[in-house]
């Protein structure tokens, strides 16, 4: 739609903090208030508002789209989200493993490895490495602990993790984020460890890199609205 505002401004002296476009409060498109937890977060929504030109384009504000995710679909069941993306342990990328050739092996191992470290340190979980594609399920009570690690995060958080989990395919990633354990580029290059092997021994596909730009975006808005939230 075309540009219907002037000015756009942070209202609230406490949380929750809200977004005002001409002094009218912003809602989500559930019609909702769109208020979030922290300042920070409310200046940046009102940063991708005021960068607007002519025209709204929704697909350049994602934390908007995202603080509108977590108002309309996280909220309404926090619980079963959060289980949503729990479940990723259960095919846990990093425990998926080439058995050739030695330096993709070599690779994932020097990547992947840490991860699954500070994983164990971090929630004393464990996880069975496998080879090939054919499903090997995970401990019951690693699944477990994954599944109370997602439930400990709030609605903002969830729709933050939600973007990176699925972009990345691992559950284990998404924690390492939100932990501080990864940045966004970090997450993007673990999750993306095998493609980007293969791009460099074989260059790039010109039809797949918008796609791949379009997802790389949308992990590192995922990443900042974490951060945000501090």
């Amino acid at each position: 739609m075309k540009r219907f505002y002037k000015v756009a401004s942070v209202t609230g002296e406490a949380a929750p903090f809200g977004v005002a476009l001409d002094g009218r409060a912003v809602r989500t498109p559930a019609r909702l208030p769109l208020e979030v937890p922290s300042r920070a977060l409310a200046e940046a929504l009102v940063a991708e508002w005021e960068a607007q030109g002519t025209e709204i384009l929704p697909r350049s504000m994602p934390l908007t789209g995202l603080c509108n995710a977590a108002i309309d679909h996280v909220a309404p069941a926090r619980e079963s989200f959060a289980d949503g993306l729990a479940v990723f342990a259960d095919s846990e990328l990093l425990a998926y493993r080439a058995d050739a050739p030695a330096p993709l092996v070599a690779r994932q191992a020097a990547e992947w490895d840490p991860l699954l470290a500070w994983a164990r340190r971090r929630y004393d979980v464990d996880f069975r490495l496998a080879t090939g594609i054919l499903h090997v399920p995970q401990p019951e009570a690693t699944l477990l602990r994954i599944r109370e690690a997602y439930r400990s995060f709030d609605n903002f958080a969830l729709a933050a993790l939600a973007k990176i989990v699925t972009i990345s395919g691992s559950a284990i990633i998404g924690l390492a984020v939100a932990e501080g354990e990864l940045d966004g580029h970090g997450a993007w290059q673990a999750g993306h460890l095998d493609e980007l092997w293969q791009a460099e021994q074989w260059g790039k596909d010109p039809l797949a890199e918008a796609g791949h730009n379009e997802r790389q975006g949308d992990l590192a808005a995922a990443t900042q609205l974490l951060r945000l939230l501090a």
